[in-house]
C-alpha cells in the first residue's frame, strides 16, 4: 500500500470548542483532499491514517493515525438524528453528503468494525456526464428509447454502473416529457428537470422501505423508475410487474457478466418457480449491461461494457433455459448494437482510453484478446 505525500493535511487532537462547532464539519478537510487529489474514494479506519484511492490503489495519507476518539468526533457529527439512530441500532448508515455549499456530493457508508468507527465514502460528480465523457458503447443510446421494460446493470460495487445509469436517464429526461421516479438508499446524483422531471425518493427519509416506495411508485403516474438494487424476491418481483404494466424500468444487480446476471436473479428464487421468473425476464428483460472500471491512460478511471440486447433470439434462449448460448449470441449480433468484453476491451486499446497489460488483466479469455489485437476474430457458432 502505498503512501501519498499530503502536506496540508491536518486533523485536530483537541475537543472542539464552541467557535469550532458554528464552523463547518472538520471532517470536511478529509473530504476536500479526495477532492485535491482526484481520488475517487475516502477510506477511514481507528489505527490508521486517513487513505483514498487514486487510479483504483488504496494509498495511504502521509499522516498520523486516527484514533477511535478523532473517528467519533469527525464522523458523528456528520449524521442526522435519524441517521445517529439507525448506526447505534444496526451498527452501519448509509448516506449522501454535500461538502460545503455543493461543492462536492459524497455517497457515505459508516459503520462499526471491531467496536470502532470506520468510513468508506465515494465521490460522486456534481454533474451527469454524458456517454461520451464516460466512455460508454455507442449502443447505449438506444436503449433509453425502449418505451417500457426492463434495463439492468450489473457489475460489483464501485463500477459504476450508478454513473451511467444517470447519464441514462439524463439523456431520456432532455429529450421526452415524461415523468422519471427514482428510488435510492441514498441519493446520489441530483437530477435536473428538463423535458422530462424527476421525483427523487431517498429510502429512510422520504418512504419507510423498498417495499413501500415499490409498491407506491405504480400509484404515482411515472413513465421510467430507478429501483436501484434488485436485492431480493419483493424488489424484483415489483419492478418487473412495473415493467409489465408499460414502465420503463432501470435497476443494478451483483453479477460480473450480461450472461451470468440471468442466474444471478434466478438465485433469488427458489427452483420451482424458475421457469416462471424465466418467462417474465424473457418477455420484459430488454438489456443488460454489465461494467467493470480499469485504470485509464487519457483519464483515471474507464468503463468497459458488455451489451446483451433482449432480441428474438436471446429472448427464447432465456425462456428455455439456454444460458451457456447467450455469449455466442451476443457475439453474433454485434450489428446490432450487442458487444462483449473482449470486443469491447479490444476497442478501449485502438481508441488509447486504455493499454494493453490492463485490458488482458480484465479480459475473460486473455487469448481471444490476443488473438483480436491481430485482427483475428473468432466467429460465433451456431447457436439455434
Amino acid at each position: 500500500m502505498a503512501t501519498a505525500e499530503v502536506k496540508d493535511f491536518a486533523v485536530s487532537s483537541a475537543p472542539p470548542t464552541p467557535a469550532v462547532t458554528r464552523r463547518e464539519p472538520e471532517a470536511n478537510k478529509l473530504f476536500r483532499m479526495v477532492m485535491k487529489y482526484q481520488a475517487s474514494d475516502l477510506h477511514l479506519k481507528a489505527g490508521q491514517p486517513p487513505m483514498m484511492r487514486l487510479r483504483g490503489d488504496i494509498v495511504k495519507v502521509n499522516a498520523p493515525p486516527l484514533s477511535g476518539e478523532d473517528m467519533e468526533r469527525l464522523l458523528l457529527p456528520l449524521l442526522s438524528p435519524r441517521q445517529r439512530e439507525i448506526l447505534d441500532r444496526e451498527g452501519g448508515v448509509d448516506f449522501s453528503y454535500v461538502v460545503g455549499d455543493d461543492e462536492a456530493r459524497f455517497r457515505v457508508s459508516l459503520f462499526k468494525q471491531r467496536g470502532k468507527l470506520s468510513l468508506v465514502s465515494r465521490r460522486v460528480n456534481s454533474s451527469i456526464p454524458s456517454f461520451k465523457e464516460l466512455g460508454l458503447p455507442d449502443s447505449i443510446e438506444s436503449l433509453c428509447h425502449f418505451p417500457d421494460g426492463m434495463i439492468i446493470f450489473a457489475g460489483v460495487t464501485g463500477s459504476g454502473k450508478s454513473t451511467s445509469i444517470a447519464a441514462m436517464l439524463d439523456y431520456i429526461a432532455e429529450r421526452e416529457p415524461l415523468h422519471i421516479l427514482t428510488l435510492e438508499d441514498p441519493i446520489e446524483f441530483t437530477f435536473t428537470d428538463k423535458k422530462a422531471y424527476f421525483n427523487q425518493r431517498e429510502i429512510g427519509l422520504d418512504v419507510i422501505d423498498w417495499h413501500k416506495g415499490l409498491k407506491d411508485a405504480v400509484r404515482e403516474d411515472p413513465d421510467v423508475i430507478l429501483v436501484g438494487e434488485l436485492r431480493d424476491v419483493e424488489t424484483f418481483e415489483a419492478a418487473i410487474n412495473a415493467a409489465e404494466t408499460g414502465h420503463l424500468v432501470f435497476g443494478t444487480i451483483h453479477a460480473s457478466t450480461a450472461p451470468s446476471t440471468i442466474n444471478r436473479i434466478l438465485d433469488l428464487f427458489p427452483v420451482a418457480k424458475h421457469n416462471a421468473v424465466r418467462k417474465g425476464l424473457a418477455n420484459n428483460l430488454r438489456a443488460i449491461i454489465a461494467q467493470k472500471l480499469l485504470k485509464g491512460l487519457k483519464k483515471p478511471r474507464v468503463p468497459t461494457n458488455e451489451i446483451m440486447i433482449v432480441n428474438p433470439t436471446v429472448k427464447k434462449l432465456i425462456a428455455e433455459g439456454e444460458d451457456l448460448k447467450l455469449h455466442d449470441a451476443i457475439k453474433m449480433f454485434y450489428n446490432e448494437g450487442m458487444v462483449d468484453f473482449t470486443e469491447n476491451l479490444r476497442q478501449l486499446v485502438e481508441r488509447g482510453d486504455i493499454d494493453k497489460q490492463t485490458a488482458l488483466e480484465f479480459a475473460p479469455d486473455p487469448e481471444k484478446l490476443k488473438m483480436a489485437f491481430k485482427g483475428i476474430k473468432v466467429s460465433a457458432p451456431g447457436i439455434l
